[in-house]
């Protein structure tokens, strides 16, 4: 694999802002080529933006994803605009229209229907800018999982960032953003043996996805049923969202991902939450080592 074809995805929030700035550093010296980061209720996607960029020195940032409810359309124009102007060409903004229950329940905000909302949100971007005589070729990815919203990705955008996929996903959004747009997926990775373990850490970590419709109606799509997403979800779904093993099954993995038409995989080390919460970051960063381009 080319250092390309491999970016880092990883929270800050979960682990604090200075264990994340860490593993990216490690990433970057791992030679890893975007390191990914999402956005959540208590923290701010352009901000964490800067602070990535700022910390690292070639290393490409990626917002993945920012939440198009969080703030205007200008803002986030500007935003992305500002962000490539300081850094030299190394930030890439994904855009995603979030969850109903973090947008009316958190933000306040009406959920609007997703398709139209991003549409509209993606033309006052560029409406904005050519008013401003900025150019609006800007790096804005979309966190895509529907037919049509990887469509719109090929369409508005300059390509798809799915979440939660499977490489039978990935074939699909090749298709429909076209070959010329760039895609990028998330893939979770455990550098364990035991299927029990694996598994377990897999709950773990999906549990607070399977509520969710959008993730939900995509897994449906692609392929599961409602008893492997219900519930504790079945092992065929566990070993389906969480690459587990050796290293060279989960760089198997990876590398169907790549056949199947993504440009690079960001990978995501996952570990017990009690570790999360000691801040021990020592299981992503020698995951990242043993899998690194």
């Amino acid at each position: 694999m080319l250092s390309s074809q491999l970016g880092v995805w990883q929270s800050l929030d979960r682990l604090g802002y200075e264990n994340g700035f860490t593993i990216a550093k490690k990433a970057e010296e791992l030679n890893y080529d975007t390191f990914w980061y999402p956005e959540s209720a208590v923290s701010e996607s352009m901000v964490i933006g800067a602070a990535l960029l700022h910390r690292l020195e070639r290393m490409n940032v990626g917002s993945s994803i920012a939440n198009i409810y969080a703030r205007d359309p200008a803002a986030a124009g500007n935003g992305v605009r500002t962000l490539n102007e300081i850094s030299g060409g190394r930030f890439t903004l994904g855009l995603g229209v979030s969850h109903a229950p973090m947008v009316q329940g958190t933000r306040g905000h009406v959920y609007e229907k997703p398709l139209a909302a991003m549409r509209m949100y993606l033309e006052a971007i560029y409406a904005i800018q050519h008013k401003l005589e900025k150019s609006t070729s800007l790096p804005i990815m979309l966190g895509a999982l529907g037919p049509k919203m990887l469509e719109l990705s090929g369409e508005l955008a300059q390509g798809a960032l799915p979440y939660n996929v499977t490489p039978d996903h990935t074939i699909l959004a090749r298709q429909k953003i076209g070959p010329d747009r760039r895609l990028v997926v998330e893939q979770k990775v455990a550098l364990v043996s035991e299927p029990s373990e694996g598994r377990r850490l897999a709950r773990m970590e999906l549990n607070r996805y399977m509520t969710l419709p959008n993730y939900r109606n995509n897994w449906l799509r692609i392929g599961y049923n409602e008893d492997d997403v219900s519930g504790n979800g079945s092992d065929r779904f566990m070993d389906g969202m969480v690459a587990w093993g050796s290293v060279e099954q989960i760089k198997s993995r990876i590398q169907q991902h790549l056949d199947a038409g993504a440009d690079q995989v960001a990978i995501q080390p996952i570990m017990d939450h009690s570790e999360i919460d000691k801040g021990n970051i020592e299981p992503i960063i020698h995951a990242l080592e043993v899998l690194a381009p």
